[in-house]
């Protein structure tokens, strides 16, 4: 599934999505048109965690997308995820390779360093994410990332998928395009939104005016 890596990809929040109709709100932003889903659970309950990572999975699969896991490596397994994402603190590539096979798709967070990028392509990342100067609020303490270092980004790391991650709504994803990134990651512009369809169509509709 590598070879979707592009486009928009959203994330779950567990604030913004209530349990009661997750997958319907999932199901709603691919829809809508996103392409990848991560699921992303902070402080829930590994067998929560599980079991909401295995109806997740089910819809990745009706709609032929990959489902990502945010940090859990054990978790990814479990539930039969297409892939991992890692942040700095996360188990190394190496480690996740070693755990979920070859063809697991493994991404990266390298908030602003083009250094981390680099290895992460050389030992094998599927597809890397890098931040933006716009504020989130979901990283309320995040360092703002200058536009200059995803086009960096772009230039340095030709064999994998660069997306750009943090505050990126329909009002600035232009900007953010301009940079030559391959997708755009989000959480609130489309789970925050009483729309999670429109919200991600009208994202869509931003990333096709760049044949993404």
């Amino acid at each position: 599934m590598e070879n979707k890596l592009k486009g928009l990809y959203v994330i779950t929040d567990n604030r913004l999505i209530s349990r009661k109709n997750f997958s319907e709100i999932i199901e709603k932003s691919l829809e809508g048109g996103a392409k990848i889903v991560q699921l992303r659970e902070k402080g829930t309950p590994k067998d929560e965690t599980i079991k909401a990572g295995k109806e997740l999975l089910k819809l990745a699969d009706k709609w032929n997308i990959p489902l990502i896991v945010n940090d859990l490596l054990e978790v990814t397994k479990q539930i039969g995820a297409h892939g991992v994402h890692l942040g700095e603190s996360d188990p190394p590539i190496e480690e996740a390779r070693k755990l979920l096979g070859e063809r697991a798709i493994v991404g990266v967070s390298c908030y602003g360093l083009i250094r981390r990028g680099i290895e992460a392509e050389s030992k094998g990342a599927s597809y890397v994410t890098f931040g933006t100067p716009y504020p989130t609020p979901t990283k309320p303490g995040r360092r703002p990332t200058p536009f200059d270092v995803l086009r960096e980004a772009k230039t340095r790391i030709r064999s994998i998928p660069v997306f750009a991650i943090g505050g990126i709504t329909p009002k600035n994803a232009r900007d953010v395009l301009e940079t030559g990134v391959d997708g755009i990651v989000v959480i609130t512009s489309v789970f925050g939104s009483p729309d999670p369809k429109k919200a991600a169509e009208d994202l869509v509709r931003i990333l096709k005016e760049f044949g993404l």
